[in-house]
């Protein structure tokens, strides 16, 4: 869907979900059916399937095929006087189709026969004939999250009850953060939150079963979707908000329904009759700035191929992987472009690289020349280690050589290394020791990417345990054990106890990786200099940091300053290079580092002594 600030139609006003009537309309002809009769206390309507006729004011219009073709949902809310009963809804949707006979507006008392369904979920009239028959003024009912209860969608998740409000006019006179924009650009919504960003339950808290599913329950009663009112896809006109940034009073309609038709989130959604007013408190961000006079930085690349993905499965270091990114040359122009102008402007000595193609050097020649050319020759090298493992990515260093030079060769741990630390589940690890030119100091950096929440590790005999951690966190706190006792070997031969683990570790601040680290003496850096709330990754609306910079003992007062550069998780995708789905081309600005990649860079600053 196109999202489209929808303008003010008139001040319409609502009753309330069995609120006392505060409507002023005619009374209704006596051989209609009250809409809270057709609505119901329970999730479908009682008289799904029957003919009736029912009368109520206009409370949104979305009709299609008339004069205002910034709504097209094929119909319109109407509302009438409250039953007094809190558990039913006096408001339904009217579907009339593309071609509508009756032209309706806000304010308008229509007359409607027609037949009760349920659409994906939501009670609907679909309308035989819709009359007017005058006026009718609604009042707004106020709507304050939390919801008094969740309820569980068809998918299983829980979601805000607001089954008595649905087909009504209401207003949300909270302040609500915006904390997903993923489906922006496909179904024009966008996903708000009361009380503020919502953080992942172990980025703030130990893992815990029942301490898991309190909080699951908590954040699902603070949510609501903004809806833009339109069943087509892709934002022409973006509107230029964050995750982060705040809408306060918003109005308009409560449909239940996915984003499109059978796509999309299924929840209960605002359809705004009055134009959404963002206030813009998330500013977007500029270059970094970090003290200390060695900075050393985890970004990941969300699958930078070099091999355009044509579906065939030619990737990884045996040829037979499926091939990620970019799905055409045009693509991966754009993808290399954002992914330099980011690095350039990060301006790390060292950065520990993840998620590109485990090809022979061509994924980070390609990088490492567009950044030469763009700041000149010699300005960034890379450590030449040939594929890695056996995954289709793998991790990287980049680094200045004016600043730092390499000392010694890299050394990699593995499941040969370590049986602990499986490489068919992990990406191997890398380390390599630089010294600083200025002073000779010397510094061990380890880039990492261990096994992702995203698939089972049940198999192994590492089940999901419901307690915040999600798949495969053994596997992760095995891989850290395995760390931690391969550094203890000096594997690069360095002859200093300087160490940094950095990367995608897949685990949040609190979790058993991390905590194994913080066991063994080493700290994680980021929270320890930032404060618990650190984040660089969204998923489902919730925010929390699973890229780390963990230092040894002898290290962590070296490292004066941590910044986590949020010019990615609180972007929406529709500034990335993609072009899927008919996205408009002119969206994107190779100019500007904003949705380089998912996740935001981590920079530490280290004076490093001798």
């Amino acid at each position: 869907m196109r999202f489209i600030l929808i303008s003010a139609i008139i001040t319409v006003a609502a009753c309330g979900g069995g609120g006392p009537a505060n409507s002023t309309p005619a009374p209704p002809d006596p051989g209609t059916t009250a809409i809270f009769d057709i609505q119901g206390p329970g999730s479908s309507s009682p008289l799904d399937g029957e003919n009736v006729t029912i009368e109520g004011v206009v409370t949104g219009d979305f009709q299609d095929g008339d004069s205002d073709v910034s709504r097209n949902l094929g119909g319109f809310y109407i509302q009438d006087d409250s039953d007094s009963d809190s558990s039913t809804s006096d408001g339904v949707f009217v579907f009339d189709g593309t071609a509508p006979v009756t032209d309706v507006n806000v304010g308008d008392r229509v007359q409607v026969a027609g037949t009760v369904n349920e659409y994906y979920g939501e009670t609907q009239i679909s309308a035989s004939t819709v009359a007017v028959v005058g006026t009718g003024t609604i009042i707004p009912a106020p709507v304050n999250l939390p919801a008094v209860a969740t309820v569980a969608n068809s998918d299983g998740e829980l979601i805000a009850d607001l089954e008595n409000y649905e087909g009504m006019l209401v207003t949300f006179p909270q302040t609500l953060t915006v904390s997903q924009l993923r489906n922006l650009e496909r179904y024009g919504e966008i996903l708000l939150s009361e009380g503020g960003r919502e953080y992942s339950y172990t980025n703030l808290n130990a893992p815990d079963t029942a301490g898991y599913a309190a909080h699951v329950e908590a954040v699902s009663g603070r949510r609501t979707y903004l809806d833009d009112g339109l069943r087509s896809n892709n934002a022409a006109s973006p509107i230029p908000i964050r995750n982060g940034d705040e809408i306060s009073g918003l109005t308009g309609v409560v449909r239940y329904s996915r984003g499109s038709g059978s796509s999309g989130t299924e929840t209960y959604r605002l359809m705004p009759t009055i134009d959404p007013q963002f206030d813009i408190v998330n500013q977007r961000p500029g270059s970094p700035v970090v003290d200390g006079a060695l900075r050393v930085a985890a970004v990941n690349l969300n699958n930078f191929f070099t091999t355009v993905d044509t579906g065939e499965r030619i990737c990884g270091p045996a040829g037979d992987a499926n091939c990620r990114g970019a799905d055409s040359q045009e693509e991966l122009t754009r993808q290399l472009h954002k992914i330099v102008t980011m690095l350039q402007l990060l301006d790390a000595h060292i950065v520990a690289v993840a998620e590109f193609e485990n090809n022979e050097s061509q994924s980070l020649q390609a990088i490492v020349d567009s950044l030469n050319a763009a700041a000149g020759g010699g300005s960034y090298d890379y450590v030449a280690t040939g594929t890695i493992g056996h995954d289709a990515i793998k991790v990287g260093l980049i680094y200045q050589p004016t600043v730092v030079r390499l000392v010694g060769r890299f050394a990699l741990l593995d499941s040969s290394a370590d049986p602990r630390y499986d490489d068919s589940r992990h990406r191997p690890s890398l380390a390599q020791t630089f010294e600083a030119v200025s002073n000779q100091g010397r510094l061990t950096v380890v880039a990492v990417h261990l096994k992702s929440k995203s698939s089972s590790c049940a198999s192994d005999g590492d089940p999901k345990h419901g307690d915040g951690q999600s798949h495969c966190s053994a596997t992760r706190t095995m891989g850290a054990a395995a760390l931690v006792d391969w550094l203890s070997t000096d594997p690069t031969s360095s002859g200093d106890d300087d160490f940094v683990i950095v990367g995608d570790f897949n685990a949040l601040v609190m979790e058993d990786a991390m905590s194994l680290f913080e066991s063994a003496g080493f700290k994680n850096m980021a929270p320890a200099l930032l404060g618990e709330e650190v984040y660089s990754f969204e998923y489902e609306g919730q925010f929390g940091t699973v890229d780390h910079a963990v230092a040894s003992p002898s290290l962590v007062p070296q490292i004066v300053d941590a910044l986590e550069w949020h010019i990615n998780a609180d972007e929406p995708q529709l500034k990335n290079y993609n072009l899927d789905f008919g996205r408009d081309p002119a969206l994107f600005d190779p100019a500007t580092p904003y949705r380089a990649s998912d996740h935001d860079p981590l920079i530490i600053g280290i004076e490093l002594s001798q």
